[in-house]
């Protein structure tokens, strides 16, 4: 898939979850959604072609590091974790 396509299905499946989630789950997507844009962001700005793949891992790297770096608890890295897996799969 397209860089701009999949950045428009994962912006609309994580405005789709504030209807259905839980507290937890709408705090996990919108911690995911925080590094999911700054990536895009960086790639835009750098005019980087990203595929959806290439995406998918820098902002892997960027949760790893934030895991790395105490800012979730386990309970709400697991959100995390269980929301990105949906969030790929739109690929």
């Amino acid at each position: 898939m397209q860089f701009l396509g999949y950045v428009d299905k994962a912006n609309e499946f994580f405005d789709k979850l504030v209807e259905t989630a839980t507290d937890d789950e709408l705090f996990a997507s919108g911690y995911l959604r925080g590094h999911f844009d700054l990536q895009v962001g960086y790639a835009q700005v750098e005019g980087d072609d990203l595929s959806s793949d290439e995406l998918n891992e820098k902002i892997e790297k960027s949760l790893v590091k934030a895991y790395r770096n105490g800012e979730l608890t386990d309970e709400d890295r697991d959100h995390v974790v269980a929301i990105w897996e949906k969030v790929k799969e739109l690929v």
